[in-house]
């Protein structure tokens, strides 16, 4: 890796450790350069401006959660069990996030009204992959046989997604001790509503 390209990397790697206690918003170039012992002109040079550098900061995030969530749960087999090992490593994700809490769902609150701001763009286009997979994922669990044949699997996406935003609500905003039991207990009902042949009750 070329001098300029491990500079570059440091600064986002730092810039995402910042943004999780200051918010993207709350990027300082400034503060940025003098903890990295950078000039301010000298840290500019590499991203042109703030907006570029929150654009690498999510994608910095994009990536660590492909890495860390989508590639393992993908290596499950098809179906219901692959769908299991991403809830898993999500939930893991969560609760391993920094003090900010899951850098996506911190900014999507900063984020979500701004106008023309290609961090808000990326942040859509990511989280609409991530809606797709979860929709694929189900799909697959149908042709595997283990979801029913007429379940939206758009549906499932999106209260597979409720289900970890309401995760990282309890848990890091109301400090709720049960907070991934609860999750848990509504991801196993979400399963319980999707499979072929439903649980009878006595």
């Amino acid at each position: 890796m070329a001098k300029g390209d491990e500079t570059r990397e440091r600064i986002v790697r730092h810039a995402l450790q910042l943004s999780s206690k200051e918010g993207l918003e709350g990027l300082s170039i400034g503060v940025l350069a003098n903890e990295l012992g950078l000039s301010k002109s000298g840290l500019f040079a590499h991203f042109g401006s703030k907006e570029e550098l929150q654009l690498a900061v999510l994608k910095l995030v994009a990536e660590r959660f492909e890495r860390e969530v989508i590639v393992p749960a993908f290596r499950a087999p098809r179906g219901e069990p692959r769908i299991r090992r991403m809830f898993d490593r999500w939930i893991d994700w969560v609760s391993s996030a920094a003090p900010g809490g899951c850098p996506f769902v911190a900014a999507s609150a900063e984020l979500d009204d701004k106008i023309d701001s290609r961090p808000r763009d990326y942040l859509v286009a990511a989280q609409k992959l991530l809606l797709q997979t979860l929709a694929r994922a189900a799909q697959i669990a149908k042709e595997e046989g283990h979801f029913r044949a007429d379940l939206d699997t758009e549906q499932f996406a999106f209260e597979l997604d409720g289900v970890m935003l309401s995760f990282s609500h309890w848990k890091r905003l109301l400090r709720d001790a049960k907070a991934e039991a609860r999750a848990r207990g509504a991801f196993d009902n979400l399963l319980l509503v999707s499979r072929r042949f439903v649980e009878q009750v006595s």
